[in-house]
């Protein structure tokens, strides 16, 4: 069952579909007794031959051998022409022939697929229908599964079966509608990275260079662009890395002159840098258009009220035909046909792909305004018919328009600086430690951030931003991630690429899903038609509507994103007016994040000692609070910036509760009352106030005991964020329900919401 028998292909597949329904026991039950409906595995659907049945109670048996394997989905039987379908499970076990009759496998089909989300940068999309027209194309490819095309970022995302269709076969499917495409990236399974090779002072040298990276094994193709002295590298990340292109380029040749490093994304190629030259080619277009259709303006609309000029420009040269209307022509002309051609070029394509688009009805209203040039020929030739012209009228329609694409891409531009900016808060470089088999560090080598690799070590200097995602192997330090959590804490997570650039493609994704209220606009765009009348058809062009809610969107997420607002979508976007409640998080969302330290001592101890056992006991400990107890121990040492603490043993912390340590051969513990009760350590009265003070405050108190007594009170506070309590009241006046959420006690949390607003809150919740 495991191979398709082509020998048997004489039976045609026009026939699977009509079984004989009579052979069907719609009595049999859907799957064996014992076998439930959600079975896993990728279906399976099969035709088999079988021989040997003469009547229904063949096919019966046969159906009921097979239905009693589990894993069956569905058996058909169809005893007229000796064949069954079978829907199954890859588990499935050929049990005919142990019925006594003699099967085949005809044909064998499975819906497991394979899919591989490519994302393509598509130059050139000006409207709605330029988009729809790519999506209906790439749409219609075999191996094709889903589609979404985002106009404003004027990017693609394809989810494909690469078994069935490559990514070149659907860039080269792109480039036949008459746009540029780029490949931007390839999935999991397949990266590209760019580089720039310096040395290369010949088509032969960049082609030695191409030869020996795609000698490399996981390489799956290079591209060359010597002009750029750019190499793209398309590459298995299990199986190679961006560091062995570089070796491999840097000891090419005898010689050894070629250098490669990341190529530059705002150089010629990148996205920016087409965006950049976007700009600069609408605005040469409309100021070229602008110098044709001033004048011709100038002498159909004003000169003609000035008496001297317009006699001159109605003197009459060949019969009827006057100055001013030859004038016009020769001035309007490359207006219509240079600088229009744009336009002629691109709705020609969209034709050809049977769409009209905004370009087809921009040819369609000018050229109606331009070709009525055809009254000017007739008064060259006639003695007593006046002409008349409208090329005022197309020259200014296209300057216009052109003035709009100019500001479009200006817009477009300025809504993804967003992203921009969330790119820039990642390092350049970072510090690859190369480590001898003992484990020590025997050298440093300063790297392009895009080039670290999964298990590389790097060392982060203080006041130096993480590169990459990753394990604390040595030292300590207190890194700031309230970007992402919140709160201030360390860097113990992993992950095989940064939260930055997760969070970078997540918006992307974003600005790319359409929401429902665009989804609708695109619809309606797809049927204006071109009318007869030039400013109907004219004005009537989609753009607007096609542009304004992914502009919108991008707008919104991106502004969002670069104020640590993450929003999933436009459709989130969109049902943002309907909700009525959210839930804030306390520390470093409504207040600073950045914890304040109070001292209360209840016995006379000295305060440096007992700081250096306070701080020997949280050092071990993760919590913001714990940190900025230390923080705060640091101003007893002097000149000390990274003091070494006493050590402490038997160290245990106690989640929601507080910690435990053995410092210099004394006990010390650290958190709240119940921590204590359960000690069995008295709380005297005086810390009972003072902890009932401190929650008045806001303030979050924390015992400290030494040897089984209660020495002092600390006093944390995190301060209230300046415009929180304005945030809450605007929700307020909007019917929003504010709820806070901490971990912190009851107390602190209520007297931390009365100051801002909020009614509910839920304290002491657990991570």
């Amino acid at each position: 069952m495991a191979s398709k028998l082509s020998a048997l292909a004489c039976i045609g597949k026009e026939s699977y579909g009509d079984l004989s329904p009579r052979s069907h026991y719609s009595s049999m039950p859907k799957y064996p007794k014992g076998v439930s409906e959600q079975v896993q595995g990728s279906e399976a659907r099969a035709i088999f031959s079988v021989i040997g049945m003469i009547c229904s109670a063949c096919a019966g048996s046969v159906e009921k051998a097979v239905k009693r394997l589990p894993g069956i989905k569905e058996a058909i039987v169809d005893v007229l022409n000796n064949k069954a379908q079978v829907l199954f499970y890859p588990s499935f076990v050929n049990a005919i022939e142990d019925v006594g009759f003699q099967a085949a496998l005809f044909e064998y089909e499975t819906n497991e697929k394979y899919t591989q989300v490519c994302r393509i940068q598509i130059n050139g999309m000006t409207c709605t229908s330029c988009s729809s027209t790519v999506e209906n194309v790439l749409q219609a490819i075999s191996g094709v599964q889903k589609v979404r095309i985002a106009l404003s970022t004027e990017e693609a995302e394809v989810h494909h079966d690469p078994k069935i269709v490559t990514y070149n076969q659907l860039m080269e499917a792109i480039e036949h509608t008459g746009f540029r495409a780029v490949l931007v990236s390839m999935g999991d399974d397949m990266r590209k990275i760019n580089l720039h090779v310096d040395g290369v002072r010949t088509d032969n040298s960049m082609r030695m260079v191409e030869n020996s990276i795609q000698a490399l094994l996981g390489v799956q193709a290079v591209e060359i662009s010597p002009e750029l002295k750019k190499i793209s590298v398309s590459y298995k990340p299990d199986m190679t890395k961006p560091r062995n292109f570089i070796r491999v380029i840097d000891s090419t040749g005898s010689s050894k002159r070629f250098k490669a490093t990341i190529f530059p994304e705002n150089e010629g190629g990148g996205r920016e840098s087409h965006r950049k030259e976007e700009i600069k080619q609408f605005f040469r277009s409309f100021l070229w258009s602008l110098i044709f259709t001033t004048p011709v303006l100038l002498t159909s609309m004003v000169f003609m009220y000035i008496p001297g000029i317009k006699h001159g420009l109605d003197t009459k040269l060949v019969n009827m035909l006057t100055i001013g209307e030859i004038i016009r022509w020769v001035l309007a002309t490359p207006v219509q046909f240079i600088i229009g051609r744009r336009f002629y070029t691109r709705s020609y394509i969209a034709l050809l792909h049977g769409s009209t688009n905004m370009d087809v009805l921009i040819a369609l209203g000018t050229n109606s305004a331009y070709f009525i040039l055809y009254t000017l020929i007739r008064a060259a030739t006639s003695p007593d018919f006046e002409g008349t012209d409208f090329f005022e009228t197309s020259a200014m329609l296209i300057s216009f328009i052109l003035l709009g694409k100019y500001l479009k891409v200006l817009a477009k531009g300025k809504t993804s600086a967003a992203i921009g900016k969330l790119m820039n808060l990642a390092p350049e470089t970072a510090i690859l430690l190369t480590l001898n088999e003992g484990g020590n560090v025997i050298g440093e080598e300063e790297i392009d951030s895009q080039l670290i690799q999964k298990n590389d070590i790097v060392k982060v200097i203080p006041g130096a931003k993480v590169a990459s995602n990753g394990f604390v192997l040595c030292g300590q330090s207190h890194i700031n991630e309230s970007m992402i959590t919140g709160e201030a804490r360390p860097a113990t997570k992993v992950g095989s690429e940064s939260a930055l650039a997760q969070i970078v493609r997540l918006v992307e994704s974003a600005q790319m899903a359409k929401a429902p209220v665009q989804k609708f606009a695109d619809r309606i765009s797809k049927y204006f038609v071109p009318q007869f009348r030039i400013s109907v058809m004219v004005i009537a062009c989609p753009c607007a509507l096609g542009l304004a809610t992914p502009t919108a969107v991008m707008v919104g997420t991106g502004v969002c994103a670069s104020q640590g607002i993450l929003i999933k979508g436009g459709q989130a976007l969109e049902g943002a007016h309907k909700v009525n409640c959210i839930v804030f998080d306390k520390t470093g969302t409504l207040t600073v994040g950045k914890p304040v330290v109070n001292t209360r001592l209840l016995r006379n101890v000295v305060l440096h000692e007992f700081y250096e056992l306070v701080a020997a006991t949280e050092v071990n400990r993760e919590h913001p609070l714990a940190k900025a107890i230390i923080e705060y121990a640091k101003n007893f040492r002097e000149e000390e910036e990274n003091p070494a603490w006493p050590e402490a043993f038997d160290f245990i912390s106690i989640t929601g509760h507080g910690v435990k340590a053995i410092v210099r051969n004394r006990e010390v513990i650290l958190g709240n009352k119940s921590l204590m009760l359960d000690h069995n350590i008295a709380i005297p009265a005086d810390a009972d106030d003072r902890l009932m003070d401190t929650e008045g405050m806001a303030q979050t108190g924390i015992l400290v005991s030494i040897e089984q007594e209660v020495t002092g009170v600390l006093a944390i506070s995190d301060p209230v964020k300046p415009g929180a309590q304005k945030v809450i009241s605007i929700l307020k006046s909007m019917d929003v329900r504010s709820i806070m959420v901490t971990g912190d006690n009851m107390g602190t949390a209520s007297s931390i919401a009365r100051q801002i607003g909020i009614e509910t809150v839920i304290a002491e919740a657990k991570p």
